[in-house]
């Protein structure tokens, strides 16, 4: 890179040094660094330059950038020239001295820096330093650092400078007050001490090879007086030890005299530091110095400081180092240093002093004198070798007693011993002493625990005996001069059986020596003394019964032997020179050797000296069980059968009954005895017990009544299992007909148990363990014997018998003993015997023995309660168990056969405690395995239980435990090919699915939910494959049960499963599937957790993707009201739109296929008839709510919204009124009694939240809110006003929903011909109410609905009639245009309405009116001219009518018409008349809105009257804000009257006189009133006229009444 732009980065690199990240600075120097690599002078000018220019750049950021200089510089410093080499020496100069202050990482750092530098370039850095450095003025701390650091880095550049150097420092030495200037000032002496003795050291390299010690002698001893006797005498710590750390390397260079005249002041003024420092290394490493330096001035001055050394040093020793403290080790080092020096100088009084403390009964102090020991003997020349006699006689470790020595000071001693043997002390007297010690450590016991990890305080015997071992090998390979020594004393060690454990090391050293011997030429017999053979071999003989045991100290035995062999017996060599090298020493192989030898006179006394030797390995079970054997190999070869009685007598009578090796060993003894001397066997065993030493022992152990029961049972134990043994071993063709005779005769004898009848149960363990060994070797002798299979074992039952009894009396909690476990293999070998076990037997055997086996608590509780063999006891049982299970199975390999053993298995593999599933599955599995491996199948059978089977495993391929998971799909695996053999194939055949299984285990290790999902799922599908089709069915209720699996694993397994094989196999199960869902049903009432319903769910939907219809009838089948699970299978479902759809759809044809209801008549005389409910349809409509109120039935439900809206909507039309039969009813409230029923099953309330959910799953989730706001929803579901919640409904459809209406529209025209008047109305009223809306316009609806509105005037309905006139009347409003074009349609249809003949309320007149009144703001005036007149005619009845609506509704409509009576003025004038006495009294009508309507034709009516002021009058007072005064409006009305038509008086007169007999109170009363004020207002001559007298006086009265009411 260029050097502006490198330069640059560098800068950049240093501005951010200033960033308080600790791990950014240091990528700050990592950089700066690596630039420094590729341009170093670059960068180092660019940290120079920086520095320079930022002076106030603050230190903690000047130190990074001073030591990446100092790494740079140290990596390049031979590429740096002199000019860049100043540069820096001066920067660091000046950043080193800047403050006087001592700041130590920034000055340290740029000292480092120099430092670096002057490793080429000194004589610069000590030019620009000792600018610095000048007389009379005390230097910076830093600069005498850096010197000192420069005397050691560069120690040739250094010294010559430092002569100059000291002459300056010294008189500074007393200008030096602070401590920290004192300490550099020590530091700089030490250093240059160190530095001066390497450069004296290498002066054949040194460039002024003149230089000697004399030239710095003066300077350094001035500097020593100063640091001595004024600065170690400081009360500061530190400042001590860092003038002890300079008198070391300084007493070298002091002149010989001055050091002499020293030395009694010097070295105690170091020996009392001790008491002062807790650390003592300093100390230790200068006194050593201090002791160098004196020695080689040959100083006589020690000689008396001797005994205070060693008197201090000694305890530095003895106190343990601590390895996790550095300098602890590093301080023996030097003290174990001092000693060596001493001892060079001092050997006997170095000894004299340290051979005492060897007695000490302190074991650090006894233990850090071997250690200086070992440290001098290593040291030692050869000229200052130590007295052996001196050395020896008082160790404390040639006797017995050194076996309680602490483990520390023997493995101390042992590395004393080794390195005395490489000086050759061990071949001077004493020695052998030493070597036994060292023999007796390789023998001690390595079965103690180990402690980890074994630091210097905690070393086992293990650790000695390892260390003692390799030593021994190594003294007698490796060290020439030993061989004299070791042969032949170690042979001495080989017999006794003390030293049993260190033949190993023993024999491989004496078999190297041997050999080295013969290959010198030695004699062929090695001993050198008279050996006898026989002697000899009995030890090598025990040893060799376990080659691997002691590490191989057997085979190190034979090894032995076999280069030893002819000193046994001559007629061996051939023998032993072929067998030993490949066998190892088995009693076949002293049975071999006892005929080679074939001298009776010798196999005699080599018994008897066997027999003698035993007492000897008392303390050695192993050896001595094996010596046993060899007795009874011995004793079969053995002529002599009085010697043989003898013998067993004899063995009888010595054995330690209470051992349980002995026990075996005795037993094992008389039945190798047995092969050839069976009489005299059976025959001792039975003098024995009648023997009086037998008596004799157990009236001995009667006394001690504790004692006497247990020793009596021990002998009884070893009796039980000689008898055991001689039954395995004898001949079978002579032993057979003993058995039942005299061995278990005797056996049970002493046994004393309940079998022979005689009631008195032992407790004693062994006892019973030998019983059952014992009848187990029995039973194992007559199934090897030759007459097997013609011997009928007429005990049988009893011994199977007394074996459950003893697994019963076994405690559950726990497994103590190994009685299960014997007893079941005792078992396994009596059921294979003749005759067969009865059922009921054969059962309790099971029983007891799963029970005591399955049900033990887990093994880490049984590891935790018994810490010895635990584990291994367990695994024992168990593998019983198997044998057993597999023995009672091989008696029946059948199908039934295996049923029955699963049977019983069954309970422990469902089992909710996972220890038991485990233990349970496992055995399943070795089970299938045996039977698979043991089946022949000759002819093709079915296996019928392979379904059952199969569901009881394949679900614990999930388990919670992997090992559990692991044994289920061996299980399964073993099923299929049981299978396969019953369907005719080979057992050797491999089906490729099957096979698949073993791979799928892989991925049931980990308990991932998503991976056991699947493995389940490919395990189902090869399930699937392989299940005969006649199984499937009983498979999958088999699978069903094991949904209520305690283990929810299993339980999801089993759901996988089911589904699984449904979708694989479901389609052939159509017949079953009612079956199927009755199942479902039932399961989900009994297990009530979300998996199981999520998986029921799948295992409808799968069903029903098959099997549709039948699924969909079998739902509807459920009783009603459905409940949860049932609703829950409903909205299964929903899941998948395609099935939905076509689910929806039969639904909807259920719903549409039956009749809704049916008429019933009712008991009660007069009360008609009630409809009933269907239940199809009302099960159909239930259904339809479950599967919609499912989110995911979103997709169909929009699919199929029209049918659906308009089957719903009808549905709620048939059901308003409609009751539930009688049993649904009495239903419905038992239900709603045991808790809150989540809905009505009422047939209308059930309808309408249909139709309510399927507009809300539909997107129209605003129409049933608005629906619901208007109280829509319960208007529907009142027979009164049904058709007003339809109108609600079609209204907020018509506003939110406007697309979806045409389709609803074309599929809701075909019921307007429906025979059910409910869906009639319901249609209508909804097509009413569309049309109020102009949605219909734009769908291009209207012509269609109002030709079909108009088509039902003809309805038998009176409703659907109204409703029909109501929508026709709803066009002006939705499609007020279009009304004009319809005009004389529409306006016949009125007209037509208002003549109704089947009207007895005028209802539908009522809506004619109404609806014509809506109509005429929008018809054209020529359609309307052609029935004015008749309409106006047809109208006025109703002015008066009881009802205010038709009164109102009238009214109005003459007011409207009046808008068209100006072509007919004449004739219309005479309508206006004729209704206008009653138009002005009905403005007294009780009714509001009457009176509404009145002032409302009045002022529609004044422009026709041709009366200007009438008019006025009309529009004036009778606005509808505005209150009126009845009776001053009536007489203003009368006056222009009677003003413009005088001629009326008569005839208004006589319509007044109509209403003097009105129900209406207040119009009673005004008609008179309105006569009065025609009358005051006639003429008189006209009036005379007109009137006749009776109407002139009602006149009268009338104006009276006027008056007082106008007044």
């Amino acid at each position: 890179p260029s050097s502006p732009w490198l330069r640059g980065l560098a800068t950049t690199l240093m501005d951010a040094t200033t960033d308080k990240d600790p791990l950014v600075q240091e990528q700050i120097y990592d950089a700066l660094c690596y630039l420094g690599e590729s341009e170093p002078e670059e960068i180092l000018n660019s940290c120079d330059e920086y520095l320079r220019q930022h002076d106030k750049l603050a230190y903690p950021h000047r130190v990074i950038i001073l030591k990446a200089m100092e790494t740079v510089v140290k990596n390049n410093i031979t590429l740096l020239d002199k000019s860049t080499a100043k540069v820096v020496i001066f920067l660091a100069s000046n950043e080193m001295t800047k403050s006087k202050e001592v700041i130590r990482d920034w000055q340290q750092a740029a000292s480092n820096v120099l430092v670096a530098v002057g490793q080429c370039f000194i004589n610069k850095v000590m030019e620009e330093v000792l600018t610095k450095f000048q007389p009379g003025i005390l230097p910076h701390y830093f600069v005498m650092q850096t010197f000192a650091n420069l005397s050691v880095s560069n120690v040739f550049g250094m010294v010559p400078f430092l002569n100059s150097i000291l002459g300056t420092m010294l008189p500074m030495l007393g200008m030096a007050k602070q401590d920290h200037m004192k300490s550099v000032f020590c530091y700089a002496l030490q250093h240059f001490s160190e530095s001066i003795q390497e450069y004296l050291a290498n002066l054949d390299k040194a460039p002024d090879p003149t230089v000697r010690k004399d030239t710095f002698s003066n300077e350094i001893f001035s500097a020593y007086e100063v640091l001595f006797n004024s600065w170690l005498q400081h009360r500061e710590a530190k400042l001590r030890l860092a003038v002890v750390e300079a008198l070391g390397p300084m007493s070298y260079l002091m002149p010989s005299d001055k050091l002499e005249e020293q030395l009694p002041k010097l070295i105690p003024g170091i020996l009392a530091l001790y008491k002062k420092h807790t650390e003592a290394f300093y100390i230790s490493k200068s006194l050593c110095q201090i002791l160098e330096a004196s020695v080689n001035i040959g100083s006589r001055s020690l000689d008396v400081q001797l005994d205070s050394l060693l008197g201090t040093l000694h305890p530095q020793i003895c106190a343990p180092a601590d390895p996790s403290v550095p300098l602890t080790v590093k301080n023996h080092t030097e003290v174990l240093r001092c000693f060596t020096v001493l001892a060079c100088s001092f050997p006997d009084r170095v000894l004299a002093f340290l051979l005492p403390k060897l007695e000490s009964s302190n074991e650090r102090t006894r233990v850090g004198t071997l250690l200086i020991m070992r440290q001098i003997i290593n040291s030692a020349r050869e000229y200052q070798e130590i007295p052996a006699a001196c050395s020896f006689s008082p160790l404390p470790f040639a006797d017995a007693g050194a076996a309680a020595l602490p483990v520390q000071v023997k493995r101390a001693m042992v590395q004393v011993i080794s390195a005395m043997a490489h000086h050759g002390y061990l071949e001077q007297p004493g020695g052998e002493a030493m070597m036994e010690f060292l023999v007796r450590q390789c023998a001690l016991s390595s079965d103690q625990p180990k402690k980890q990890p074994p630091d210097a305080d905690d070393l086992t015997s293990d650790s000695v005996q390892s260390i003692s071992v390799n030593t021994l090998f190594l003294l007698s390979t490796t060290v020439d001069r030993m061989s004299n020594v070791l042969w032949p004393y170690l042979l001495e060690f080989v017999t006794p059986i003390q030293f049993t454990n260190a033949l190993t090391p023993l024999c491989k050293s004496l078999m190297y020596l041997a050999m080295k011997k013969q290959e010198e030429g030695e004699s062929a017999s090695l001993i050198r003394y008279d050996l006898n053979g026989q002697y000899w071999l009995t030890p090598a003989d025990v040893v060799s019964s376990q080659p691997y045991v002691g590490d191989c100290r057997g085979t190190a035995a034979l090894r032995l032997l076999n280069v030893l062999h002819y000193s046994v017996h001559p007629a061996l060599d051939q023998l032993w020179s072929k067998k030993i090298p490949l066998l190892l020493f088995l009693p076949q192989f002293l049975q071999e050797t006892l005929v080679a030898v074939s001298d009776n006179t010798w196999i005699c006394h080599f018994v008897t000296e066997m027999c003698r030797q035993l007492h000897g390995y008392n303390g050695f079970p192993l050896e001595k069980n094996f010596l046993y054997k060899c007795i009874g190999t011995t004793l079969g070869a053995c002529a002599s059968k009085d010697l043989v009685q003898k013998q067993l007598q004899e063995l009888l009578e010595t054995a330690r009954y209470h051992e349980e090796a002995e026990r075996e060993g005795l037993a094992s003894c008389f039945g190798i005895c047995a092969i050839n001397h069976l009489e005299e066997t059976l025959a001792k065993l039975e003098d024995f017990v009648r023997s009086d030493v037998f008596k004799k022992s157990v009236g001995l152990f009667s006394i001690f009544k504790d004692r006497s029961d247990t020793e009596v049972e021990k002998i009884k134990s070893t009796l039980i299992l000689c008898y055991g043994y001689v039954a395995v071993y004898a001949p079978k063709e002579l032993v057979l007909s003993r058995i039942e005779a005299d061995i278990l005769k005797n056996i049970f004898q002493y046994f004393n148990t309940k079998v022979l009848g005689i009631k008195v149960e032992t407790k004693d363990l062994t006892l019973k363990l030998c019983l059952i060994r014992s009848i187990c070797m029995i039973s194992q002798a007559i199934y090897n014997g030759v007459k097997c299979g013609d011997f009928v074992f007429s005990r049988k039952a009893e011994l199977v018998a007394q074996m459950v009894e003893f697994i019963k009396a076994e405690p559950p909690e726990a497994m103590r003993t190994p009685v299960r476990q014997r007893a079941m293999i005792t078992c396994t070998y009596l059921v294979i015997l003749e005759p067969h076990l009865s059922d009921p037997d054969r059962t309790e055997l099971i029983d007891t023995c799963l029970a005591s086996v399955l049900a033990l608590p887990p093994l880490e509780l049984v590891k935790e309660r018994d810490e010895n063999g635990g584990d291994m006891l367990y695994g024992d049982t168990i593998s019983a168990l198997k044998d057993l299970l597999k023995s009672l199975l091989q008696r029946n390999l059948t199908p039934h056969g295996l049923q029955d053993m699963f049977a019983h298995l069954g309970p422990w593999i469902k089992s909710n405690k996972e220890h038991e599933r485990q233990r349970a599955v496992e055995v399943s599995a070795a089970l299938l395995d045996f039977y698979l491996s043991k089946l022949n199948v000759n002819t093709v059978i079915p296996f019928y239980n392979l379904s059952v089977l199969i569901a009881l495993f394949s679900p614990r391929c999930s388990d919670s435990l992997a090992s559990v998971r692991q044994h289920a799909v061996d299980c399964v695996y073993s099923l299929l090919y049981i299978q396969l053999c019953y369907e005719g194939f080979a057992r050797d055949h491999r089906d490729e699915m099957v096979e698949g299984l073993k791979a799928l285990k892989k991925g049931l290790e980990e308990p991932d939910f998503t991976v056991l999902f699947h493995t389940c799922n490919n395990i189902a599908m090869v399930i699937g494959k392989r299940i005969p089709p006649d199984q499937l069915m009983s498979l999958l209720l088999a699978m069903f049960e094991g949904l209520a699996d305690p283990d929810k694993n299993c339980s999801r397994a089993a759901t996988v499963m089911i589904n699984s094989l449904l979708k694989e196999r479901g389609g052939v199960l159509q017949e079953k599937v009612p079956d199927i869902m009755s199942i479902i049903h039932s399961k989900l009432e009994e297990v009530d957790e979300e998996h199981i319903r999520k998986a029921a769910q799948q295992t409808v939907y799968i069903l029903a993707s098959q099997h549709k219809s039948v699924v969909v009838s079998s739902l509807l089948g459920s009783s009603l009201p459905f409940d949860s699970h049932t609703c829950t299978m409903w909205r299964s479902l929903a899941t998948e739109p395609t099935l939905t759809s076509q689910i929806l759809e039969q639904l909807l044809e259920k719903v549409n296929r039956d009749v809704p209801y049916k008429e019933s008549k009712c008991f009660l005389l007069g009360s008609g008839s009630e409809r009933i409910a269907t239940p199809l349809p009302l099960a159909a409509t239930c259904a339809l709510y479950e599967i919609m109120s499912a989110p995911e039935s979103g997709a169909a439900v929009l699919g199929l919204y029209p049918p659906l809206f308009v089957t719903l909507l009808l549905r709620v039309s048939c059901t308003v009124g409609v009751q539930l039969p009688k049993n649904l009813q009495s239903r419905e409230r038992r239900s709603s009694s045991h808790g809150p029923a989540p809905r009505s099953l009422h047939p209308c309330s059930c309808a309408v939240e249909t139709l309510k959910v399927m507009l809300a799953r539909g997107g129209s989730e605003e129409v049933a809110r608005a629906v619901g706001n208007a109280g829509g929803w319960e208007l529907m579901a009142s027979p009164e006003r049904h058709h007003d919640g339809i109108a609600v409904l079609a209204r907020a459809m018509a506003r939110h929903a406007g697309p979806r209406l045409p389709l609803i529209v074309k599929n809701l025209i075909p019921t307007l011909s429906s025979v059910f008047d409910s869906q009639r109305i319901t249609t209508t009223a909804f097509f009413a109410e569309l049309l109020n809306s102009n949605v219909v316009n734009d769908l291009i609806l209207l012509e269609t609905m109002m030709d079909n509105m108009t088509g039902r005037q003809k309805d038998s309905c009176m409703l659907v009639r109204m409703l029909a006139l109501r929508g026709l009347g709803n066009i002006a409003s939705g499609s007020p245009d279009k009304v004009r074009k319809h005009g004389a349609t529409l306006l016949a249809s009125m007209v037509n309405g208002m003549d109704d003949k089947d009207d007895p309320h005028n209802l539908v007149a009522l809506e004619a009116m109404s609806s014509l009144s809506k109509l005429l703001d929008h018809v054209e005036e020529r359609d309307i001219q052609s029935m004015l007149l008749h309409i106006a005619i047809r109208i006025r009845p109703f002015f008066d009518s009881e009802q205010p609506d038709l009164r109102q509704s009238s009214i109005v409509l003459f007011g409207n018409l009046t808008k068209f009576s100006e072509d007919n003025c004449e004739v219309f004038f005479e309508q206006i008349l004729n209704g206008l006495v009653t138009l002005l009294l009905h403005l007294q009508d009780p009714k509001p809105e009457v009176v509404k309507a009145c002032k409302f034709a009045l002022r529609m009516c004044g422009p026709n009257m041709g009366c200007e002021g009438l008019c006025d009058m009309f529009l004036n007072h009778l606005r509808e804000d505005r209150s009126l005064h009845y009776g001053e409006f009536m007489n203003n009305v009368c006056k222009h009257l009677m003003q413009t038509y005088p001629e009326m008086l008569n005839r208004l007169i006589v319509t007044n006189l109509f209403y003097f007999k009105s129900n209406w109170v207040d119009i009673r009363a005004a008609a008179p009133m309105f006569i009065g004020f025609l009358v005051l207002h006639v003429d008189e001559d006209h009036c005379q006229q007109v009137l006749p007298p009776a109407v002139f006086a009602a006149g009268e009265r009338g104006l009276a009444s006027a008056h007082w009411s106008w007044s």
